[in-house]
């Protein structure tokens, strides 16, 4: 974290980098935890399943109206710490009264805070550094946010076995006044609004009025980006939770919880070094690479999960995670403020895309779990493989005709 925060950047970069450290045990609330706490409270779990699917689903419809308000709104600090403010009542909520209706709304609560978070940070970034640093920024926040993720992960085991998940909650709650510390010191006058939603002077200076917001709906470059990750979060969102459903079915030599929080601190070691090369890659090739080489890391992943079953294949199948996690945290709101730069709905744009790639990660434990049901573990993580290659196969297909290399992001 030292040396994320060292180096060339400007004070509220380097804030930036501290939110994002910070907001990784906040953004998704109690994550992992929330199921084991509800099956301590007698849950069964049809009904984990169905509020953590509200919750989702929330999410998912709230990110473009979200991404709209990140571009209209000059209280983006204000979006990002009134977000870690309900995380934390939420999870607070659910702690002292873990009834269904309590339970249910936090989730939905998380969710739309959640949903928040993102373009409200990308709009930070974008607005602070503009598009010239954009790359480099991108890199850092996102190696921070994963070491962020790393090091909560390991407190909350440690603290939680120590003093039960109460310490969880204390946690969370004390990352989440960290990063409204953190958010809060940001200096406003630092933020240029308009370049944060994607505005950029005429030779008068002048920014003038952005477009309506049909010019999202008219851009081939975000519509293909939109449903290639549609495919990609098809393949890859159930890809983790079968891992530990097949720990968990066979007699793999290994505690399916442990197991499953090792698939996690894997990836997330991963994506640090993956994000921060990433930036690099972008500066020097374009965004257009990145996300190929994250699209192509997905079918090999999914490969060796399907014939390769024993414990030790967690390691490359998770460090294969990390390096599409890391590069497509690095590339999708690049592209993004690359294909809409001038518009004025750049994140917007974002919340959009978010949206549509929701849909396939909804999607994809239904029907891996369906494939796996009736056909076994293997077939479905070769399935999930194949429709990774058919996003790879389209990314790749429309990088002419969708007009990126006009976009300058090719």
């Amino acid at each position: 974290m030292i040396g994320l925060l060292a180096g060339p950047v400007a004070a509220p970069a380097s804030l930036l980098i501290l939110v994002n450290f910070l907001l990784a045990d906040v953004r998704d609330g109690l994550g992992p935890f929330l199921g084991i706490f509800l099956i301590e409270k007698g849950w069964t779990p049809d009904k984990i399943g169905l509020v953590m699917s509200v919750g989702g689903f929330a999410g998912m419809i709230a990110t473009t109206p979200l991404g709209i308000l990140a571009d209209a709104t000059k209280a983006k600090r204000a979006v990002v710490v009134v977000c870690a403010v309900l995380v934390t009542a939420a999870s607070l909520a659910m702690l002292l009264l873990p009834s269904f209706a309590v339970v249910t709304g936090a989730q939905v609560a998380t969710g739309i805070a959640g949903a928040a978070i993102a373009p409200a940070i990308a709009s930070l970034t974008l607005g602070i550094v503009g598009q010239t640093g954009l790359a480099h920024q991108l890199g850092r926040n996102e190696a921070a946010n994963h070491a962020g993720n790393v090091l909560a992960a390991v407190l909350a085991g440690v603290f939680g076995a120590a003093y039960g998940l109460t310490a969880v909650f204390v946690l969370m709650g004390g990352m989440a006044i960290g990063s409204i510390v953190a958010t809060l010191a940001i200096p406003p006058g630092s933020i240029d609004h308009a370049v944060a939603r994607g505005l950029e002077p005429n030779p008068a200076g002048e920014t003038g009025e952005p477009p309506r917001l049909g010019v999202l709906l008219q851009s081939r470059p975000l519509a293909l980006l939109a449903v290639t990750l549609a495919l990609f979060h098809l393949g890859n969102a159930a890809l983790l939770p079968l891992l530990g459903q097949q720990a968990a079915s066979r007699d793999m030599g290994m505690d399916a919880a442990t197991y499953t929080a090792a698939t996690i601190v894997i990836a997330q070691l991963t994506m640090v070094p993956m994000a921060l090369g990433a930036a690099r890659m972008a500066e020097r090739h374009g965004y257009w690479l990145v996300l190929a080489c994250a699209l192509f890391a997905l079918p090999i992943r999914a490969l060796l999960a399907g014939i390769w079953v024993d414990p030790w294949a967690v390691l490359p199948v998770q460090m294969l995670d990390g390096v599409g996690a890391g590069l497509l945290g690095v590339a999708v709101p690049g592209l993004v403020a690359r294909i809409l730069r001038g518009t004025g709905h750049v994140n917007a744009g974002l919340g959009l895309v978010m949206t549509v790639q929701g849909i396939g990660a909804a999607l994809s434990p239904a029907v891996a779990g369906a494939i796996a049901t009736r056909y076994g573990f293997p077939a479905a993580f070769l399935t999930l493989g194949v429709f990774a290659l058919i996003g790879l196969a389209l990314w790749a297909a429309g990088r002419s005709f969708s007009g990126l290399r006009a976009e300058g992001v090719a």
